[in-house]
């Protein structure tokens, strides 16, 4: 019988192919210099075309951003930290006068910190601000996905009205827990999924939309203004113009509750349909300004 040669052969106990697979111990080929296949899959290329980061002028530091929100970047190098703070801070102070230039300040940041929420948060905010709705909606989803929040869902479903798709704005402003929102997020998804309705149509289920325990005349909020002017906007839609003078006037002394008058004196009540609207009042958190009984202390 003739002895099996254990390196030749075939099936079962052919040729051992072990020292032809690949190891990290084994020799390694490309060692004359060149970088392994490997190295070569995770290399990023150098992009020449790219834009450079807009420029922060020196007097703008960190400490120009909100504490709360500097504490997100702990997780960065200080270096790093400091200059996406900066570049944050830049976004602050452009995002109204100058949104493009906001957006690129927002984009050099999340070049630096592209896996804090936040960072991805102001990125969709700002190209939101500038019409890019593809770029926002893409954003906002990853910053929903890192941060668990659903607070930025009414942007969102803007950004699908926005590229043409009410109906998957409608589907996704659907799939949230409205109970577990804040008021004011409650607020503004009301009032763009009023706005997908109307964009399709339907003119009455986008009153119903808006419809919430928040379109409350009683008590005024600082969300109170843009709900009311929506519920306006919409009866006048559905031909229903008297309602829609009312709740436009109710809209505007809530308005005027929010202008900023402090000062007690300044504080005037009007009665428009058997409710009484303080004109003038103080900025509080929150104000019960349809009061039928006139203060003592005045």
């Amino acid at each position: 019988m003739r002895e099996r040669d254990s390196g030749q052969g075939s099936g079962r106990g052919g040729r051992d192919r072990r020292q032809d697979a690949p190891s990290g111990r084994g020799s390694r080929p490309n060692s004359g210099g060149s970088r392994p296949a490997w190295q070569e899959r995770v290399a990023r290329p150098i992009d020449y075309d790219k834009p450079k980061s807009p420029p922060i002028p020196d007097e703008i530091t960190e400490k120009d951003l909100e504490l709360g929100i500097r504490v997100q970047l702990k997780t960065l190098t200080p270096e790093n930290a400091e200059k996406v703070a900066r570049h944050l801070a830049m976004v602050s102070i452009l995002h109204d006068q100058d949104p493009e230039l906001a957006h690129r300040h927002a984009l050099a940041a999340a070049e630096r910190a592209g896996r804090i929420g936040m960072v991805r948060e102001t990125v969709g905010v700002t190209a939101y601000g500038i019409g890019d709705f593809a770029l926002a909606l893409r954003e906002l989803l990853t910053y929903r996905r890192i941060s668990g929040s659903n607070d930025q869902v009414p942007l969102m479903v803007d950004c699908e009205r926005g590229l043409g798709r009410p109906e998957r704005g409608l589907e996704l402003g659907r799939e949230v827990d409205r109970t577990k929102l804040s008021p004011e997020v409650r607020v503004n998804l009301a009032i763009v999924m009023s706005g997908a309705r109307l964009d399709l149509g339907q003119n009455e289920l986008a009153l119903a939309e808006l419809q919430i325990p928040e379109l409350n005349p009683e008590k005024v909020f600082d969300y109170s203004a843009p709900l009311f002017h929506a519920y306006a906007e919409t009866l006048s839609v559905l031909g229903r113009d008297e309602e829609s003078k009312r709740w436009r006037r109710l809209a505007e002394r809530a308005e005027q509750a929010y202008s900023g008058y402090s000062s007690p004196e300044d504080e005037v009540f009007s009665v428009l349909e058997e409710i009484e609207i303080p004109e003038f009042v103080e900025k509080p958190v929150e104000r019960e300004a349809w009061k039928r009984e006139a203060r003592d202390d005045r």
